[in-house]
């Protein structure tokens, strides 16, 4: 089957040029797919004119059974976001799943990197929440990894055109868990395919 295609123009040069765009990977079926979802290499294409390494966005629906995961990335067209909530919703069989709405493959990447370590996004936005009080900085966290026996996390966030990384403990996802199971109501709101970012959570705690 031919992979479906979109055009796309080069940043540097302007050449627009087809761009192959998958519109979905099961990484259950097609598990060597996943290191080119979570490298994002799979949305890297280069200009054939002036060989500038382009990043494309396309609506792109990624799903791992194994974790009972989807993620949809969007293309910002509300219409098209809209009828894709409704197919997931018409869906059968997705009982237990967790589906997650993303704005860019950035998001996607980290979502994908949340649900590997076995954590719940919504307490790690709680717990970027806490960090960015701590920090004094209205800055946009990201999780990156967790490491080490204490289970040390690390979040990263630009500033001055470079990527700062600040570790955080355990227990302050923890704590922020805990936070998330006395409050069923943040449970309830992400059912569904819904998007769970800093806005999201805001809602919740301003």
């Amino acid at each position: 089957m031919a992979i479906p295609s979109i055009k796309a123009r080069c940043a540097k040069c302007g050449k627009v040029s087809e761009v192959q765009a998958p519109g979905s990977v099961n990484v259950g079926t097609n598990p060597e797919m996943k290191e080119d979802v979570c490298s994002g290499r799979i949305f890297v294409w280069n200009c054939p004119e002036c060989g500038t390494a382009n990043l494309a966005r396309w609506p792109f629906l990624y799903h791992d059974p194994q974790q009972r995961l989807m993620l949809w990335l969007s293309d910002g067209n509300a219409s098209t976001e809209a009828r894709m909530v409704s197919a997931i919703a018409a869906q059968e069989g997705l009982e237990g799943y967790t589906m997650r709405i993303v704005d860019t493959p950035g998001d996607l990447i980290e979502k994908i990197s949340i649900f590997d370590a076995g954590l719940d996004d919504i307490a790690v936005e709680l717990s970027k929440f806490v960090t960015r009080q701590e920090l004094g900085k209205d800055v946009a966290l990201r999780f990156w990894r967790i490491e080490g026996a204490d289970h040390e996390i690390t979040l990263a966030y630009p500033e001055n055109s470079q990527m700062q990384m600040v570790q955080i403990g355990f227990n302050v996802y923890e704590d922020s868990a805990a936070i998330v199971r006395r409050n069923p109501s943040l449970a309830e709101a992400a059912k569904g395919l819904v998007r769970i970012d800093r806005d999201w959570l805001e809602r919740f705690i301003a």
